[in-house]
Protein backbone atom coordinates (compact mmCIF):
# COMPACT_ATOMS: atom_id res chain seq x y z
CA UNK A 1 0.00 0.00 0.00
CA UNK A 2 1.28 3.45 -0.87
CA UNK A 3 0.81 6.18 2.25
CA UNK A 4 1.62 9.33 2.19
CA UNK A 5 2.06 11.06 5.65
CA UNK A 6 0.92 14.60 5.58
CA UNK A 7 1.90 16.59 8.96
CA UNK A 8 3.78 19.07 10.49
CA UNK A 9 5.86 17.51 12.88
CA UNK A 10 8.10 14.07 12.15
CA UNK A 11 11.14 13.80 14.68
CA UNK A 12 10.65 10.61 15.97
CA UNK A 13 13.88 11.30 18.57
CA UNK A 14 11.26 14.10 20.29
CA UNK A 15 8.06 14.10 21.80
CA UNK A 16 4.34 14.46 20.78
CA UNK A 17 2.70 13.65 17.72
CA UNK A 18 6.34 14.51 15.92
CA UNK A 19 7.42 11.06 17.50
CA UNK A 20 4.13 8.81 17.12
CA UNK A 21 4.16 10.15 13.19
CA UNK A 22 8.09 9.09 12.60
CA UNK A 23 7.07 5.91 15.09
CA UNK A 24 4.36 4.87 12.48
CA UNK A 25 6.19 5.42 9.51
CA UNK A 26 8.97 3.58 10.19
CA UNK A 27 6.58 0.99 11.35
CA UNK A 28 4.30 0.68 8.17
CA UNK A 29 7.62 0.85 6.14
CA UNK A 30 8.90 -2.47 8.15
CA UNK A 31 5.69 -4.55 7.15
CA UNK A 32 6.21 -3.74 3.26
CA UNK A 33 4.59 -0.86 2.52
CA UNK A 34 5.46 2.41 0.36
CA UNK A 35 5.56 5.39 3.14
CA UNK A 36 6.10 8.80 2.10
CA UNK A 37 6.17 12.12 4.77
CA UNK A 38 5.22 15.63 3.47
CA UNK A 39 6.64 17.82 6.90
CA UNK A 40 8.61 20.45 8.31
CA UNK A 41 12.28 20.53 9.39
CA UNK A 42 12.04 19.73 13.10
CA UNK A 43 11.52 22.52 15.46
CA UNK A 44 9.64 21.53 18.70
CA UNK A 45 9.20 21.83 21.04
CA UNK A 46 12.58 24.18 21.18
CA UNK A 47 10.74 26.55 18.59
CA UNK A 48 13.88 26.63 16.85
CA UNK A 49 15.13 24.71 14.00
CA UNK A 50 17.51 21.83 14.88
CA UNK A 51 20.80 21.86 13.45
CA UNK A 52 21.77 20.26 10.16
CA UNK A 53 17.70 21.86 8.83
CA UNK A 54 16.84 25.02 7.21
CA UNK A 55 13.46 26.44 8.02
CA UNK A 56 13.56 28.48 4.64
CA UNK A 57 14.54 25.68 2.11
CA UNK A 58 12.74 22.32 0.36
CA UNK A 59 14.61 19.10 1.08
CA UNK A 60 14.24 15.34 0.71
CA UNK A 61 15.81 13.20 2.25
CA UNK A 62 16.05 8.74 2.87
CA UNK A 63 15.06 7.79 6.39
CA UNK A 64 14.53 4.37 7.84
CA UNK A 65 12.69 3.27 4.42
CA UNK A 66 10.10 6.44 4.70
CA UNK A 67 10.84 8.96 1.95
CA UNK A 68 10.61 12.45 3.26
CA UNK A 69 10.23 15.77 1.90
CA UNK A 70 10.59 18.73 4.04
CA UNK A 71 8.65 22.20 3.29
CA UNK A 72 9.90 25.02 4.83
CA UNK A 73 8.12 27.22 7.23
CA UNK A 74 8.17 30.59 9.33
CA UNK A 75 9.01 29.59 13.15
CA UNK A 76 8.54 32.40 15.91
CA UNK A 77 10.43 32.96 19.01
CA UNK A 78 7.67 33.57 21.21
CA UNK A 79 4.73 31.88 19.84
CA UNK A 80 1.55 33.44 20.66
CA UNK A 81 -1.97 33.89 19.00
CA UNK A 82 -1.39 35.35 15.78
CA UNK A 83 2.43 34.45 15.46
CA UNK A 84 0.96 30.90 15.90
CA UNK A 85 -1.67 31.22 13.15
CA UNK A 86 1.21 32.51 10.89
CA UNK A 87 3.34 29.58 11.55
CA UNK A 88 1.09 27.06 10.71
CA UNK A 89 -0.24 29.31 7.77
CA UNK A 90 3.62 29.44 6.44
CA UNK A 91 3.49 25.48 6.37
CA UNK A 92 0.11 24.92 5.28
CA UNK A 93 1.06 27.25 2.28
CA UNK A 94 4.72 25.65 1.34
CA UNK A 95 3.93 21.97 2.26
CA UNK A 96 1.26 21.90 -0.41
CA UNK A 97 4.36 22.22 -3.10
CA UNK A 98 5.30 19.07 -1.99
CA UNK A 99 2.29 17.57 -1.35
CA UNK A 100 0.47 17.82 -5.10
CA UNK A 101 4.16 16.69 -6.78
CA UNK A 102 3.33 13.28 -5.00
CA UNK A 103 0.46 13.02 -8.31
CA UNK A 104 2.13 10.69 -10.37
CA UNK A 105 3.58 8.58 -6.90
CA UNK A 106 -0.49 7.95 -6.58
CA UNK A 107 -0.97 6.71 -3.55
CA UNK A 108 -3.60 5.03 -1.88
CA UNK A 109 -4.19 6.73 1.61
CA UNK A 110 -3.33 10.29 2.39
CA UNK A 111 -3.42 10.65 6.26
CA UNK A 112 -2.77 13.92 7.53
CA UNK A 113 -2.69 15.10 11.30
CA UNK A 114 -4.58 18.25 13.25
CA UNK A 115 -2.83 20.17 14.11
CA UNK A 116 -2.52 22.23 11.80
CA UNK A 117 -6.19 21.82 10.48
CA UNK A 118 -4.71 24.58 8.04
CA UNK A 119 -3.80 21.57 5.95
CA UNK A 120 -7.02 19.97 5.20
CA UNK A 121 -8.02 21.13 2.73
CA UNK A 122 -5.08 20.60 0.87
CA UNK A 123 -4.83 17.02 1.98
CA UNK A 124 -8.23 16.61 1.11
CA UNK A 125 -8.53 18.23 -2.65
CA UNK A 126 -5.38 16.14 -3.52
CA UNK A 127 -7.01 13.20 -2.18
CA UNK A 128 -9.79 13.59 -4.46
CA UNK A 129 -7.99 14.60 -7.46
CA UNK A 130 -6.02 11.41 -7.13
CA UNK A 131 -8.62 9.11 -6.15
CA UNK A 132 -6.84 8.26 -2.72
CA UNK A 133 -8.17 8.01 0.43
CA UNK A 134 -8.33 11.05 2.70
CA UNK A 135 -7.43 10.34 6.25
CA UNK A 136 -7.60 12.63 8.90
CA UNK A 137 -6.03 12.12 12.06
CA UNK A 138 -6.95 14.02 15.70
CA UNK A 139 -4.24 14.51 17.95
CA UNK A 140 -5.52 18.10 19.47
CA UNK A 141 -8.91 19.82 18.65
CA UNK A 142 -6.74 22.88 18.13
CA UNK A 143 -9.43 25.53 16.96
CA UNK A 144 -11.78 24.77 20.27
CA UNK A 145 -8.43 25.12 22.57
CA UNK A 146 -7.34 27.85 20.58
CA UNK A 147 -10.43 29.51 21.86
CA UNK A 148 -10.85 27.62 25.01
CA UNK A 149 -7.49 29.01 26.24
CA UNK A 150 -7.81 31.61 24.87
CA UNK A 151 -4.75 31.96 22.55
CA UNK A 152 -7.18 33.59 20.23
CA UNK A 153 -9.30 36.52 21.30
CA UNK A 154 -11.41 37.33 18.30
CA UNK A 155 -14.45 35.52 19.63
CA UNK A 156 -16.48 36.44 16.59
CA UNK A 157 -14.61 34.44 14.24
CA UNK A 158 -15.35 31.06 16.47
CA UNK A 159 -18.85 30.22 14.83
CA UNK A 160 -17.18 30.19 10.90
CA UNK A 161 -14.09 28.61 11.83
CA UNK A 162 -15.88 25.59 13.58
CA UNK A 163 -18.12 25.65 10.58
CA UNK A 164 -15.34 25.31 8.43
CA UNK A 165 -13.70 22.83 10.44
CA UNK A 166 -17.72 20.58 10.29
CA UNK A 167 -17.68 21.03 6.81
CA UNK A 168 -13.72 19.58 5.81
CA UNK A 169 -14.39 17.02 8.93
CA UNK A 170 -17.30 15.00 7.80
CA UNK A 171 -15.68 15.34 3.91
CA UNK A 172 -12.89 12.71 4.84
CA UNK A 173 -13.49 9.03 4.72
CA UNK A 174 -11.84 8.35 7.71
CA UNK A 175 -11.62 10.15 11.12
CA UNK A 176 -9.71 8.95 13.71
CA UNK A 177 -8.86 10.47 17.20
CA UNK A 178 -6.78 9.99 20.34
CA UNK A 179 -9.50 8.83 23.31
CA UNK A 180 -13.03 8.27 23.30
CA UNK A 181 -14.08 11.77 24.78
CA UNK A 182 -12.14 12.98 21.65
CA UNK A 183 -14.29 10.16 19.42
CA UNK A 184 -17.91 11.73 20.85
CA UNK A 185 -16.55 15.04 20.23
CA UNK A 186 -16.22 14.43 16.37
CA UNK A 187 -19.54 12.77 16.59
CA UNK A 188 -20.76 15.95 17.78
CA UNK A 189 -18.93 17.79 14.99
CA UNK A 190 -21.37 15.99 12.69
CA UNK A 191 -18.42 12.76 11.29
CA UNK A 192 -20.74 9.78 11.24
CA UNK A 193 -19.79 6.89 13.54
CA UNK A 194 -19.00 4.21 10.33
CA UNK A 195 -15.84 6.77 9.17
CA UNK A 196 -14.34 6.94 13.22
CA UNK A 197 -11.39 5.05 14.03
CA UNK A 198 -10.24 4.60 17.69
CA UNK A 199 -6.09 5.30 17.19
CA UNK A 200 -4.75 6.10 20.78
CA UNK A 201 -0.99 6.85 21.57
CA UNK A 202 1.24 3.93 22.03
CA UNK A 203 3.77 3.22 23.87
CA UNK A 204 6.92 0.88 23.25
CA UNK A 205 6.63 -1.32 26.43
CA UNK A 206 10.36 -3.00 25.41
CA UNK A 207 11.89 0.55 25.40
CA UNK A 208 10.45 1.71 28.59
CA UNK A 209 10.26 -0.56 31.28
CA UNK A 210 10.46 -0.42 35.31
CA UNK A 211 14.08 -0.05 36.40
CA UNK A 212 15.65 -2.97 38.09
CA UNK A 213 17.98 -0.28 40.22
CA UNK A 214 18.35 3.15 40.74
CA UNK A 215 18.45 5.35 38.28
CA UNK A 216 21.49 7.60 37.27
CA UNK A 217 19.94 10.50 36.92
CA UNK A 218 20.45 9.98 40.78
CA UNK A 219 23.80 10.32 41.16
CA UNK A 220 24.14 13.20 38.36
CA UNK A 221 21.76 15.14 39.94
CA UNK A 222 22.53 14.68 43.59
CA UNK A 223 19.50 13.82 44.79
CA UNK A 224 19.86 11.17 47.88
CA UNK A 225 18.57 7.30 47.02
CA UNK A 226 16.36 7.19 49.74
CA UNK A 227 14.50 11.32 48.74
CA UNK A 228 10.92 10.86 46.96
CA UNK A 229 11.11 12.83 43.42
CA UNK A 230 8.00 13.84 41.53
CA UNK A 231 9.05 14.67 37.78
CA UNK A 232 7.16 16.55 35.35
CA UNK A 233 8.80 15.49 32.12
CA UNK A 234 7.33 16.74 28.88
CA UNK A 235 6.17 20.19 26.94
CA UNK A 236 5.98 23.26 28.44
CA UNK A 237 3.68 25.15 26.76
CA UNK A 238 0.19 26.60 27.00
CA UNK A 239 -1.91 23.73 27.62
CA UNK A 240 -0.48 22.23 30.52
CA UNK A 241 -1.33 24.60 33.55
CA UNK A 242 2.56 24.53 34.35
CA UNK A 243 1.77 26.98 36.99
CA UNK A 244 0.71 24.49 39.62
CA UNK A 245 3.93 22.74 39.55
CA UNK A 246 5.86 25.76 41.04
CA UNK A 247 3.21 26.05 43.44
CA UNK A 248 3.01 22.64 44.89
CA UNK A 249 6.69 22.52 44.82
CA UNK A 250 6.33 25.95 47.20
CA UNK A 251 4.12 24.56 48.99
CA UNK A 252 6.15 21.19 50.08
CA UNK A 253 9.29 23.10 50.28
CA UNK A 254 9.50 22.71 54.12
CA UNK A 255 9.79 18.57 53.42
CA UNK A 256 13.31 18.21 52.77
CA UNK A 257 12.85 14.60 51.71
CA UNK A 258 10.81 15.33 48.67
CA UNK A 259 12.66 16.75 45.62
CA UNK A 260 10.78 18.20 42.19
CA UNK A 261 12.94 17.38 38.78
CA UNK A 262 11.17 19.48 35.68
CA UNK A 263 12.14 18.13 32.36
CA UNK A 264 11.32 19.65 29.07
CA UNK A 265 11.51 22.47 26.91
CA UNK A 266 8.41 24.78 25.60
CA UNK A 267 6.99 28.64 25.65
CA UNK A 268 6.01 27.75 29.36
CA UNK A 269 9.45 26.72 30.76
CA UNK A 270 11.08 30.42 31.36
CA UNK A 271 7.97 31.34 33.48
CA UNK A 272 7.57 28.14 35.56
CA UNK A 273 11.80 28.95 36.50
CA UNK A 274 10.85 32.22 37.34
CA UNK A 275 7.92 31.00 39.75
CA UNK A 276 10.38 28.63 41.32
CA UNK A 277 13.01 31.00 42.01
CA UNK A 278 14.89 30.18 45.23
CA UNK A 279 13.27 26.78 45.95
CA UNK A 280 16.70 24.35 46.20
CA UNK A 281 14.75 21.39 45.79
CA UNK A 282 13.84 22.13 42.88
CA UNK A 283 15.77 20.97 39.51
CA UNK A 284 14.86 21.76 35.60
CA UNK A 285 16.74 19.77 32.97
CA UNK A 286 16.64 20.32 29.39
CA UNK A 287 14.63 17.78 26.80
CA UNK A 288 17.10 14.30 27.14
CA UNK A 289 18.41 12.05 24.38
CA UNK A 290 15.56 9.36 23.08
CA UNK A 291 17.41 6.80 24.28
CA UNK A 292 17.41 7.85 28.22
CA UNK A 293 13.87 7.91 28.35
CA UNK A 294 13.48 5.05 30.63
CA UNK A 295 16.36 6.03 33.26
CA UNK A 296 14.59 9.86 32.96
CA UNK A 297 11.15 8.09 33.61
CA UNK A 298 12.30 5.73 35.84
CA UNK A 299 13.85 8.85 38.15
CA UNK A 300 10.47 9.63 39.21
CA UNK A 301 8.97 8.27 42.10
CA UNK A 302 5.57 10.37 41.44
CA UNK A 303 5.07 11.33 37.89
CA UNK A 304 3.15 15.03 37.39
CA UNK A 305 0.58 15.05 34.92
CA UNK A 306 -0.77 18.90 35.09
CA UNK A 307 -3.67 20.04 32.91
CA UNK A 308 -6.19 23.30 32.41
CA UNK A 309 -9.46 22.70 33.04
CA UNK A 310 -10.56 24.46 29.83
CA UNK A 311 -8.41 21.66 27.76
CA UNK A 312 -10.47 18.62 29.00
CA UNK A 313 -11.27 16.29 26.43
CA UNK A 314 -9.75 18.38 23.82
CA UNK A 315 -6.31 17.19 24.36
CA UNK A 316 -5.17 13.24 25.38
CA UNK A 317 -1.77 14.07 26.91
CA UNK A 318 0.80 12.43 25.21
CA UNK A 319 3.33 11.75 28.00
CA UNK A 320 0.77 9.31 29.93
CA UNK A 321 1.55 6.72 27.95
CA UNK A 322 5.70 6.88 29.12
CA UNK A 323 4.53 6.89 32.66
CA UNK A 324 2.49 4.63 32.62
CA UNK A 325 4.98 2.18 31.34
CA UNK A 326 7.56 3.29 33.51
CA UNK A 327 5.70 1.29 36.42
CA UNK A 328 5.32 4.62 38.38
CA UNK A 329 2.36 6.13 40.11
CA UNK A 330 0.68 9.53 38.38
CA UNK A 331 -1.09 12.50 40.05
CA UNK A 332 -2.47 14.38 37.21
CA UNK A 333 -4.68 17.60 37.77
CA UNK A 334 -8.51 16.32 36.12
CA UNK A 335 -11.77 16.15 36.89
CA UNK A 336 -13.56 12.58 37.33
CA UNK A 337 -15.78 12.91 34.67
CA UNK A 338 -12.76 13.81 32.17
CA UNK A 339 -10.94 11.23 29.96
CA UNK A 340 -7.83 11.83 31.33
CA UNK A 341 -9.39 11.22 35.17
CA UNK A 342 -10.93 7.98 34.02
CA UNK A 343 -8.13 7.02 32.81
CA UNK A 344 -5.74 7.77 35.69
CA UNK A 345 -8.23 7.10 38.65
CA UNK A 346 -10.39 3.81 37.15
CA UNK A 347 -8.94 2.27 33.82
CA UNK A 348 -5.54 2.12 34.98
CA UNK A 349 -5.94 2.95 38.46
CA UNK A 350 -2.90 4.24 38.65
CA UNK A 351 -2.80 7.40 40.77
CA UNK A 352 -4.38 10.12 42.09
CA UNK A 353 -6.62 12.91 40.78
CA UNK A 354 -6.64 16.48 41.89
CA UNK A 355 -8.88 19.29 40.96
CA UNK A 356 -6.91 21.46 37.63
CA UNK A 357 -5.30 24.69 38.80
CA UNK A 358 -4.99 23.98 42.46
CA UNK A 359 -1.23 23.76 43.64
CA UNK A 360 -2.33 23.34 46.85
CA UNK A 361 -3.94 20.22 46.50
CA UNK A 362 -1.39 18.65 44.12
CA UNK A 363 0.81 18.99 47.00
CA UNK A 364 -1.41 17.59 48.87
CA UNK A 365 -1.77 14.35 46.95
CA UNK A 366 2.37 14.64 46.35
CA UNK A 367 2.64 13.93 50.13
CA UNK A 368 0.27 12.16 50.17
CA UNK A 369 1.98 8.75 47.68
CA UNK A 370 5.04 10.12 49.11
CA UNK A 371 4.76 8.54 52.91
CA UNK A 372 3.11 5.45 51.03
CA UNK A 373 5.39 3.22 49.40
CA UNK A 374 3.83 0.09 49.13
CA UNK A 375 0.78 2.67 47.46
CA UNK A 376 3.19 4.01 45.20
CA UNK A 377 4.26 0.48 44.10
CA UNK A 378 0.52 -0.95 43.45
CA UNK A 379 -0.23 2.01 41.71
CA UNK A 380 2.85 1.56 39.40
CA UNK A 381 1.91 -1.81 38.78
CA UNK A 382 -1.20 -1.50 37.73
CA UNK A 383 -0.43 1.16 35.48
CA UNK A 384 2.19 -0.78 33.56
CA UNK A 385 0.01 -3.28 33.19
CA UNK A 386 -2.64 -1.22 31.49
CA UNK A 387 -0.27 -0.22 29.19
CA UNK A 388 1.00 -3.58 28.39
CA UNK A 389 -2.47 -4.91 27.63
CA UNK A 390 -3.93 -1.26 26.01
CA UNK A 391 -0.93 0.85 24.74
CA UNK A 392 1.43 -1.49 23.42
CA UNK A 393 2.64 0.15 19.77
CA UNK A 394 2.45 -3.28 17.74
CA UNK A 395 -0.90 -4.33 19.07
CA UNK A 396 -2.23 -0.63 18.66
CA UNK A 397 -0.12 -0.06 15.02
CA UNK A 398 -1.84 -3.61 13.82
CA UNK A 399 -5.42 -2.66 14.26
CA UNK A 400 -4.02 0.88 12.37
CA UNK A 401 -2.82 -0.90 9.49
CA UNK A 402 -6.10 -2.80 9.72
CA UNK A 403 -8.16 -0.33 9.62
CA UNK A 404 -6.10 1.25 6.94
CA UNK A 405 -6.75 -1.29 5.13
CA UNK A 406 -10.74 -1.86 5.32
CA UNK A 407 -10.73 1.98 4.20
CA UNK A 408 -8.73 1.21 0.89
CA UNK A 409 -10.43 -2.17 -0.29
CA UNK A 410 -13.89 -3.09 0.63
CA UNK A 411 -13.86 -6.35 0.32
CA UNK A 412 -11.24 -6.67 2.79
CA UNK A 413 -13.50 -5.24 5.05
CA UNK A 414 -15.84 -7.58 4.32
CA UNK A 415 -13.94 -10.96 4.35
CA UNK A 416 -12.71 -10.09 7.95
CA UNK A 417 -16.07 -8.93 9.47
Amino acid sequence: MRILLYSINFAPELTGVGKYTGEMAEWLALQGHDVRAVTAPPYYPEWKVASGFSAWRFARERWNGVEVFRAPLWVPDRPGGLKRLLHLASFAASSALSLFPQWQWRPDVVWVVEPPLMCAPSALAFARLTGAKAWLHIQDYEVDAAFDLGLIKARPLRRTVLRAEQWLMRRFDRVSTISGRMLERATDKGVSEERLVSFPNWVDIGAIAPLAGVSPYRSSLGIPEDAVVALYSGNMGSKQGLEVLADAARALAGHPDIHFVFCGNGAGKADLEARCQGLNRVTFLDLQPLERLSELLGLADIHLLPQRADAADLVMPSKLTGMLASGRPVVATARPDTELGRVVETDAACGLIVPPEDGHALANAVLQLASDGARRQSMGQRGRQYAEHQLDRDQVLRRFEQALYACTDPLWQEAHQ
